[in-house]
């Protein structure tokens, strides 16, 4: 009987997006060697980087798991990625963020409620 490993992705604490576009015919060696060479960041098992080529349709996304990379990658049946293309920068995305991504969204909403700085309150 074969059984697949589980992945545990709860202990992803930073997600990076690897801006413009990305040759998606590379594998684990090509991806790995563009976050170490051209961005200088070690793979971690806390963080997940996140890759798109000219369509926008499909990712690719590399993790570092305990005793090797595992490449996860998405394609969407219906619809696009709002994948930023601007930059030729790692950039890093709150948890939020990511989630938007996920979905289809910008990882930048303008109408979001921010974190904001607490206040005091006077009672009258």
């Amino acid at each position: 009987m074969l059984y697949a490993a589980m992945i545990d992705l709860s202990r992803v604490t930073n997600y990076y997006v690897a801006c413009g576009y990305t040759d998606l015919r590379l594998g684990i060696d090509g991806l790995a060697a563009i976050v170490m060479t051209q961005y200088g960041v070690e793979l971690q098992e806390d963080s997940l980087f996140l890759f798109c080529g000219r369509r926008t349709d499909r990712i690719k996304a590399l993790y570092w798991y305990g005793d090797g990379y595992v490449l996860l990658y998405k394609r969407l049946s219906n619809g696009r990625f709002q994948w930023p293309r601007n930059e030729t920068e790692l950039r890093k995305l709150e948890p939020q963020s990511f989630r938007w991504l996920m979905e289809g969204l910008q990882i930048e909403q303008p109408k979001a409620i921010r974190k904001g700085k607490k206040k005091d309150i006077f009672w009258l």
